[in-house]
């Protein structure tokens, strides 16, 4: 017999063997996957931002089918989205309390202190950051060079004429990458309804904090005592609230912080486009408006 068909029949031979293993192979270990994984994967906006959770839309779609999840989870969908896929799933859409990103620092151009002018050829913040900490005499401020605004999808943040990060409420959708990318640390996921914040994160004390910016914690403690008991204690020089007690929480807290880096926010931080942020809360804010007994 010729050689070369000895070998056609040969490698023909090999093959019908090797691919009757393999569909046994498949048979036996096929994994079963839902269906409605793909159509729920359909309905979700493929925006793979993590901000339920998941590495991407369609692990958090598994999750849904298991019903680990409720698609409330998916802050990027609109209400009618999420109806679908909790009819599809049979299920309620359920709620989830909104979440933002809130920036711990509300020293900008006008308020914090610089000791030197970055001229380093990469333009961002961990750029600067990586020259002594960055330019603020403040090492906790913000550098204000945007690297939050270029990383978010959502066009939910804009430098504003102060310099620093402005998040806007009604497009954030918590997706954490403006807290993974500040080299500062500056950036936090709150429920919107904390609306107490320290806008400060400098470790310093009384006059040395305020000398490298007009808005620092000062650690004088008149929020402590202001406050309702239990809500604030100073930490380190730095007022830190306990959100646990977040039910009791008042803009009373803020009213004789002589800096406002101690405030009450009910939407969006600092002021929109065109307005100038200047602190308020000052003590003699607060004398005007408290009447003797």
């Amino acid at each position: 017999m010729n050689e070369i068909v000895v070998a056609a029949i040969i490698l023909v031979g090999l093959g019908l063997i090797f691919a009757t293993i393999l569909a046994v192979a498949y048979r036996k270990l096929k994994v079963y996957e839902d269906p409605r994984i793909d159509q729920i994967e359909e309905l979700l906006p493929h925006a793979n931002c993590g901000a339920c959770g998941q590495p991407g839309c369609r692990a958090f779609a598994e999750k849904l089918v298991t019903k680990e999840m409720t698609p409330a989870k998916c802050t990027v969908s609109s209400s009618e989205q999420l109806e679908k896929i909790a009819a599809l799933l049979g299920v309620e859409a359920g709620s989830e309390e909104k979440r933002i990103a809130r920036l711990l620092c509300a020293g900008g151009k006008r308020e914090a202190q610089n000791l030197a002018d970055y001229q380093g050829h990469l333009k961002t913040c961990r750029g600067e950051a990586v020259v002594a900490g960055g330019i603020k005499a403040c090492s906790w401020g913000c550098l204000g060079l945007g690297d939050c605004m270029q990383v978010c999808d959502f066009d939910a943040i804009y430098m504003n004429e102060d310099g620093l990060p402005t998040v806007i409420p009604e497009l954030c959708v918590a997706c954490n990458d403006c807290v993974e990318v500040c080299p500062k640390n500056l950036f936090v996921l709150m429920p919107i309804d904390q609306k107490l914040i320290v806008q400060c994160r400098s470790l310093l004390e009384g006059d040395l904090a305020e000398s490298k910016c007009s808005v620092a914690c000062t650690a004088c403690g008149r929020c402590v005592v202001d406050g309702a008991p239990g809500l604030i204690e100073m930490k380190e020089n730095l007022a830190v609230i306990n959100y646990e007690l977040n039910e009791v929480a008042s803009p009373a807290a803020t009213r004789r912080c002589p800096t406002n880096a101690i405030t009450w926010v009910e939407w969006q931080q600092f002021q929109p486009p065109g307005k100038i942020h200047s602190p308020i809360g000052r003590v003699e804010k607060y004398r005007s408006e408290v009447k003797p007994a």
